[in-house]
């Protein structure tokens, strides 16, 4: 009997372990399937996921430039101000240059150089002292005028005017009110007859000094002179402007 059991013990535990045996083959296979459907195209579940190439990075498609508004200029520069152009349309035209300043008249009211066009002048031959000519000029404009140096003098067609007796200057510059005179005498001749090339003249014209005193300014004068004309010669000479007649004279 021990020997019937012995046998059948046997054939159980072989029978378990050949169940055992069929049972871990399944196990295997269902888990190769399981690795082979997660791996994806018989990878193995051992082998390492590949990775997948980076793409290549593409440049980023440039905003579209936009459309220029109406009227603006079509060309920018590098900064994205209007290009420069030889006559650009848009360009502040350049600051005018200051004007020079409005030299007074006698419309203003203010003092202006004695003159042709504000004044009158007469010429009158004196007896005393003799060979003497008295000049008298007259503010007819309507505002006061100066009277600078002496005035420029020219008998005939002469080329030069004659020079100025110094010793007659004034302390200060002769002004004319509207209405007013100024005077000065011409020395037409030597009294004693020591002149040389005299002759006589039948026209004059008188001319009138700048501020500088070296010029001549404004429009001149034209005094008449006696029928018979003057004689001159070359002692002739002129004072300056004075405000009276008696210091004119006495020159």
């Amino acid at each position: 009997m021990s020997g019937i059991r012995t046998a059948r013990t046997s054939r159980t535990r072989l029978l378990a372990a050949v169940a055992t045996a069929a049972l871990a083959a399944l196990t295997l296979t269902a888990c190769n399937d399981d690795a082979a459907d997660a791996g994806g195209k018989g990878t193995s579940a051992n082998s390492p996921a590949p990775t997948a190439p980076p793409a290549a990075s593409a440049p980023a498609p440039a905003a579209p430039a936009p459309a220029p508004a109406t009227g603006a200029p079509a060309a920018t520069g590098a900064t994205g101000a209007p290009a420069q152009s030889g006559s650009p349309a848009s360009a502040k035209p350049s600051a005018k240059a200051p004007a020079a300043p409005k030299p007074p008249s006698a419309a203003d009211g203010k003092a202006v150089t004695c003159e042709g066009s504000v004044t009158k002048t007469v010429a009158a031959p004196l007896t005393r002292p003799v060979n003497h000519l008295l000049l008298t000029v007259t503010n007819t404009g309507s505002a006061p005028c100066y009277l600078y140096g002496y005035p420029a003098v020219r008998f005939g067609e002469a080329q030069s005017v004659p020079p100025v007796i110094e010793d007659s200057k004034p302390q200060a510059v002769v002004t004319l009110k509207p209405g007013e005179s100024g005077y000065a005498s011409v020395s037409l001749s030597a009294a004693d007859g020591s002149g040389a090339h005299g002759h006589t003249e039948t026209s004059l014209a008188v001319y009138f000094h700048g501020p500088s005193g070296n010029e001549s300014v404004g429009a001149g004068s034209n005094p008449s002179l006696p029928a018979k004309g003057l004689y001159i010669d070359d002692s002739l000479k002129v004072s300056y402007w004075q405000q009276s007649m008696d210091d004119a004279v006495t020159s």
